[in-house]
């Protein structure tokens, strides 16, 4: 691999998929030959201090904007071909096509020879509208790769780039650690800490926000409680929607069977995955199909861990699942689809564990850190 130059706006401490989706991949990748140029987190000095202490722990460079948001601004791009040069990069990998990748033509012209730029479920929203997908041709034309996570994002995003830039993209979609997320995660040990003891449970693991469908899974919880009593929707994450979906809770009546986790440590996460007997996350698409699921690698995390799951039919949600096979896709805010697939499950260990094996077999195959990162590694 060429000496390469993340730029991102996207990477840990600030919490998101995208951030661990990079972080994941940059650990993969030669420390040595690395350097990653980043915003800032929080404004003032807690969000230095957090992530000048996350950084002093990584193999690799880091180096902080002062901004908390980088934008294709003359200053930002002068100072990434500074770094460019600084360090003896070639290649460029910019973590979210859109808006950074506007800076390839003056990297290229700084000495880079290879520029790669990701894109997710915002690029997907963005060749939707005029303007941006003037910008996003642009981004195209300007990098010699632009990555998608599944079918859903390539085809909505090709479908704004010249032809010679729609035939370079290659898949690149977040991975699995298949070593943490795994059958025997730790969730006996959650189950007995939240009090759930030997009760069915559904969980759900992602940001609270409406676009996740958590309001779907609680709608849903009479319809599953008249047939599996006892029933358990465990929540995990936070997220701004948290007040509503607990005035919901209370609303339809089931306060006491449901449970918010609020954000939780990642080295946690596999142990509440596994705390579940079914995952469910049937998340819609919104604002008139800007608003999307990139692909929802949470379905896979819950595959690898054993569980079988319930995804909703937003973006590329589906291309994490083997309809029939891993979990069922049903339509996106359907309270009835959500609620009879989750209890068809329940009703049935023996499907559970058919289709929690069959998961744990495809993330393995397909879907593993090593795999991905090898991809990335050819394309730099």
């Amino acid at each position: 691999m060429d000496k390469t130059l993340i730029v991102t706006n996207d990477f840990p401490p600030r919490p998101g998929g995208i951030q661990t989706f990079l972080h994941n991949m940059a650990l993969r990748l030669d420390p040595a030959r690395l350097v990653v140029y980043a915003s800032t987190w929080k404004r003032g000095a807690e969000g230095a201090r957090a992530c000048a202490a996350f950084d002093a722990e990584q193999p690799f460079t880091v180096v902080r904007d002062r901004t908390t948001m980088l934008l294709p601004t003359p200053r930002v791009t002068r100072r990434a071909t500074e770094l460019l040069r600084a360090h003896g990069c070639s290649s460029v990998w910019f973590g979210a096509a859109a808006p950074l990748g506007l800076m390839a033509p003056a990297l290229r012209a700084a000495g880079a020879r290879r520029l790669v730029a990701t894109t997710h479920g915002h690029e997907a929203g963005w060749a939707q509208l005029p303007a941006a997908r003037q910008l996003l041709r642009r981004i195209g034309d300007g990098t010699d790769t632009l990555t998608y996570l599944g079918e859903y994002t390539r085809s909505r995003i090709a479908g704004a780039l010249s032809e010679p830039a729609a035939a370079r993209m290659v898949q690149l979609p977040p991975g699995v650690d298949e070593k943490a997320f795994h059958p025997g995660s730790g969730g006996d040990e959650i189950r007995a800490r939240l009090g759930l003891a030997d009760r069915p449970v559904v969980v759900c693991v992602s940001r609270l926000v409406p676009r996740k469908g958590q309001d779907t899974l609680i709608l849903a919880l009479p319809r599953i409680l008249s047939r599996v009593p006892d029933t358990v929707l465990l929540i995990v994450g936070g997220g701004p929607y948290r007040g509503d979906l607990e005035r919901l809770a209370r609303q339809t009546g089931v306060s006491d069977s449901v449970r918010f986790t609020g954000p939780v440590p990642g080295a946690e996460l596999p142990a509440h995955y596994g705390a579940g007997d079914v995952f469910a996350m049937p998340c819609r698409t919104r604002r008139g199909g800007l608003d999307v699921e990139g692909l929802g690698i949470v379905y896979l995390e819950a595959s690898a861990t054993g569980l079988p799951v319930v995804a909703g039919d937003s973006g590329g949600a589906p291309d994490a699942v083997l309809d029939g096979e891993t979990g069922w896709v049903v339509r996106g805010g359907s309270v009835e689809e959500s609620a009879d697939r989750i209890i068809a499950l329940l009703g049935d260990p023996e499907l559970r564990q058919r289709m929690g094996e069959r998961g744990r077999a495809w993330v393995e195959q397909r879907w593993r850190w090593d795999l991905l990162a090898e991809r990335l590694t050819e394309l730099l």
